[in-house]
C-alpha cells in the first residue's frame, strides 16, 4: 500500500481537530499592542529623512559631505510572493 493512504487521512484529521486561536480581551489586546509598538525614542529609523531618488541623494550627500546608504532589494517589500 502507498504511504499516501495513511499520511493524507492523518493530515486531514489533524486539520479538522485543530483549535482556533483564542480571542483576546480588550485589556489583553492593549497589553500586546503596548508590548509590540516601539516605545518613545525607539523609532529613530522613521526620523531619518529618507530619499527615494538616488540622484537627489547623491547631490545632497555631495553637498553635505556625507555617505549614502543605499537600501535595495528585489521582490515584494514584505518578502511575500
Amino acid at each position: 500500500m502507498s504511504l499516501r493512504l495513511y499520511v493524507l487521512p492523518a493530515l486531514f484529521a489533524t486539520t479538522l481537530t485543530a483549535q482556533a486561536a483564542p480571542i483576546l480581551s480588550d485589556a489583553e489586546y492593549a497589553s500586546v499592542l503596548k508590548t509590540v509598538r516601539p516605545a518613545a525614542g525607539e523609532d529613530k529609523f522613521d526620523q531619518v529623512p529618507w530619499l527615494i531618488s538616488l540622484w537627489e541623494a547623491r547631490k545632497l550627500a555631495a553637498r553635505e559631505g556625507k555617505p549614502i546608504l543605499l537600501w535595495e532589494m528585489d521582490g515584494h517589500p514584505l518578502g511575500c510572493g
